[in-house]
């Protein structure tokens, strides 16, 4: 993501290029600044050209010498240059995200799905800066959001734990089994430690068995539960979270 916001600051320097050799100032339009991410809205003044470049140049100094601070006060800048572009707004959201201030990485996701609600990549981000708030039931709301919008098995895949964290166990077990009935709970990848503690990828029908197992013990059915958790280490032996939750059911 850092390689995007740096990709969003060229086009800031080349749009401050262009403009130097126009009479006349125009709005502009810039590319999304993440897959999925819908159009940002037109400026409505054209920046100072140098005063942009500037910024921009700011932003890529700081950011290279790792100066969160400055580099955070250089993206306000172009901001304020560029009060029409979603794309550096984004960018900011995913500096906090990534700094883990994540109060501040909401509210700015939050600034962009006023401008447009259907904004997934804005949706995604405050729906996981919830998450790192431990704020479930506002983060599984924002990841229904976009699962209305994007119909995204992995975002249907964070809405199952989600249900299952908030104890809304009859959900967690409908969702688990439209996402087992489809093909790519087997072609679909996620990571967990072994029985080594090293990391490991599974397929996402490991997973899904093994938390469909969880949401039948939390409800003291231990015959499903046992039933789930052996059909997950049928399939992945080392998979450690079913093996610990065999044991506690035993």
């Amino acid at each position: 993501m850092r390689t995007l916001i740096l990709l969003v600051v060229a086009c800031v320097c080349a749009f401050s290029t262009v403009q130097a050799q126009k009479k006349k100032a125009e709005p502009v339009k810039e590319q999304p600044a993440a897959p999925a991410q819908t159009a940002p809205a037109e400026t409505t003044k054209a920046p100072s050209n140098p005063l942009g470049e500037h910024f921009a140049k700011k932003y890529s100094v700081a950011n290279r010498w790792n100066d969160f601070d400055v580099a955070r006060d250089a993206m306000y800048d172009l901001i304020v240059e560029y009060p029409g572009s979603d794309s550096l707004i984004f960018a900011l959201a995913y500096m906090y995200f990534e700094n883990q201030k994540y109060p501040s990485s909401v509210l700015v996701c939050q600034d962009l799905l006023a401008r447009d609600p259907k904004n997934t990549s804005a949706l995604e981000l405050a729906a996981a800066g919830y998450e790192g708030l431990s704020i479930f039931d506002r983060a599984l709301q924002s990841y229904e959001s976009l699962f209305l919008l994007t119909n995204n098995n992995a975002t249907l895949y964070k809405m199952a734990f989600l249900q299952y964290q908030l104890k809304r166990y009859a959900e967690c077990i409908t969702n688990v089994d439209i996402l087992l009935s489809k093909p790519e709970a087997e072609t679909l990848k996620v990571t967990f430690n072994d029985t080594e503690n090293k990391p490991k990828e599974y397929a996402m029908k490991v997973s899904l068995l093994n938390l469909k197992g969880m949401a039948y013990k939390d409800q003291s059915d231990k015959v499903n539960a046992k039933k789930y958790f052996d059909e997950a280490l049928k399939i992945a032996p080392d998979f450690l979270p079913a093996k610990q939750n065999l044991a506690s059911v035993k």
